[in-house]
């Protein structure tokens, strides 16, 4: 018997059933977190059948991290907005708090933090996330290296100790946050970078010769 031919109403409609389990991914990772993730849950929320979740993606975990690919795809370009714009160590300061809080309010950084903490026992979904994490490594090394290249708190800080900085303090605050129910104790963290980043001025002065 000769395969079925996929004609474009068959191909819209599988499209859109890979957005909704896509859309029931992010909504029951955030919600339930990854414990509560199962092909069961996810189908449920999207309005399909769990068979399907295999169908399109192979398996939870693949679509998971299928999910996390077009939030990641999202947030670069987003934030990578908001990086533009930056030129000094205070503007850098003040856009990472404006990511920070953007990422907390539309779950991104509870999403990745179920993810991570997963992976710690399951040793094929840590070299999948390991790898999604560089690009953010390379995100912030890029940004830092932009505004202090050349400068002695360039030389101080290199953009790749302070990208590493940067993730472990992104990741760590998801889990002080629940010691810290109201936010005072992670604001007033920012509160102090933000107070510091302007006496960092003597030490964002270009040296002779460098750009």
């Amino acid at each position: 018997m000769p395969p079925r031919k996929r004609t474009a109403g068959t191909e819209k409609t599988s499209e859109e059933t890979r957005r909704r389990l896509l859309d029931a991914a992010d909504e029951v990772l955030r919600e339930k977190g990854y414990a509560g993730a199962s092909a069961r849950n996810i189908a449920t929320a999207a309005g399909v059948t769990s068979a399907l979740v295999f169908y399109h993606f192979g398996g939870v975990d693949q679509l998971l991290l299928a999910a996390m690919d077009r939030d990641t795809a999202a947030r670069m370009e987003a934030h990578g907005a908001t990086m533009a714009e930056v030129r000094t160590v205070e503007e850098f300061t003040a856009a990472a708090v404006t990511i920070y809080r953007t990422d907390l309010e539309r779950g991104s950084l509870a999403k990745f933090s179920e993810m991570i903490a997963a992976a710690v026992t399951n040793e094929d979904l840590r070299k999948e996330i390991t790898e999604r994490a560089e690009p953010w490594l390379d995100f912030v090394a890029e940004h830092w290296d932009r505004v202090t290249r050349g400068t002695p708190l360039g030389k101080l800080l290199p953009a790749r100790d302070v990208a590493n900085a940067a993730i472990t303090f992104y990741l760590g605050v998801n889990l002080f946050s629940v010691i810290d129910p109201d936010r005072r104790r992670t604001e007033d963290v920012f509160a102090l970078a933000q107070r510091l980043a302007p006496r960092a001025k003597l030490l964002t002065m270009k040296l002779p010769g460098r750009r």
